[in-house]
């Protein structure tokens, strides 16, 4: 007698076998999950973006003229750690490259509404006074900012042979938009200041010196050399306010007198220079004196020592011994 279990498991099972599998009806779901997932990390970035935005608007408050309100531990903590989980991913060089040209039009922005603005009407010492105080909030608001994008500086830009340095940036910015356009009126300010304590007025040495230092600051990047472009004038200008007092003296001092003024004016030149120039600058301005007062008069000198028949060549060659050791 045939088993009737038997072919009842052999029903069933060809039953199950014309039966399709429910899991070919269910869709394949792995595309939805990495859109999902794709869409979560935009919106996480989009957020991590909102908070970079509000560390530069609280950066660029101190261009506005509130340097003391500084970021806390806690902030800088927040905005660093954005920074980083913005660039520092794989697949994240859209997030490095909009950090980084948001950097540069920060700085831009900075530059065109507040630091050119507040230059353009001054002229003289408020000039440079104004020069000193907008390069000192900017490159506060640059460093904070650097700070923060420390990431990009330590890894993304590195690995790019296109993208100069986020201080390079900073310094470049304010170049090519403050001093392309005013350094003219820098330079004629800080040789205006050098011509008035020449003549016996008093000037602010130490707001000078600033400004000498930031030229030389600005010289060390790529670019227009101003710090030299500035010595080479100062030397001119004082080429020629020596040459025209060295025929003044001619004229009205005599041999003795004119000796006395000569040692006088290179003592005075002496300790004007030291305080702000460098000992580079102050060795060619000497050198430029003792040409305009001893060799370029010499025959002068020499014509109207033998008018007086005085003892001007000893004098003239002593003069000379003692400042040879300032030549270059």
């Amino acid at each position: 007698m045939i088993n009737q279990s038997f072919f009842k498991s052999i029903l069933k099972a060809e039953t199950l076998s014309r039966r399709p599998s429910q899991f070919m009806w269910l869709p394949d779901t792995s595309e939805e999950v990495k859109n999902m997932v794709e869409a979560e990390s935009r919106a996480q970035d989009n957020i991590r973006k909102m908070i970079l935005e509000e560390a530069i608007r609280k950066a660029k408050k101190i261009m506005e003229g509130h340097p003391e309100k500084m970021f806390t531990i806690e902030e800088y903590q927040r905005f660093h750690q954005c920074a980083y989980e913005l660039s520092a991913f794989p697949g994240s060089d859209d997030n490095s490259i909009w950090i980084y040209r948001r950097f540069k039009t920060t700085l831009e922005e900075s530059v065109l509404s507040i630091v050119l603005p507040s230059l353009k009407d001054k002229s003289d010492a408020a000039l440079l006074r104004e020069l000193i105080l907008m390069w000192s909030n900017y490159s506060l608001m640059a460093r904070w900012l650097c700070r923060f994008f420390e990431y990009l500086d330590r890894y993304f830009i590195p690995e790019s042979m296109e993208l100069c340095s986020l201080r390079d940036i900073s310094v470049n910015c304010f170049k090519d938009l403050v001093f392309r356009e005013l350094y003219s009126k820098f330079r004629a300010a800080a040789i205006s200041l050098i011509n008035q304590e020449r003549m016996g007025l008093h000037i602010d040495r130490d707001l000078l010196k600033n400004v000498l230092l930031f030229f030389m600051e600005i010289n060390k990047h790529k670019g227009v050399s101003y710090y030299e472009d500035f010595e080479r004038t100062m030397l001119e200008e004082t080429a020629t306010y020596y040459s025209q007092l060295a025929q003044q003296m001619l004229v009205c001092d005599s041999s003795e007198d004119y000796m006395q003024k000569v040692d006088q004016c290179f003592n005075e030149e002496k300790a004007r220079a030291s305080y702000y120039l460098p000992c580079n600058s102050q060795l060619k301005l000497i050198e430029v004196v003792r040409c305009q007062l001893l060799s370029q008069p010499v025959d002068k000198l020499i014509e109207n020592r033998t008018a007086e028949n005085s003892g001007l060549v000893t004098d003239y060659q002593e003069m000379l011994s003692k400042y040879a050791g300032m030549t270059l």
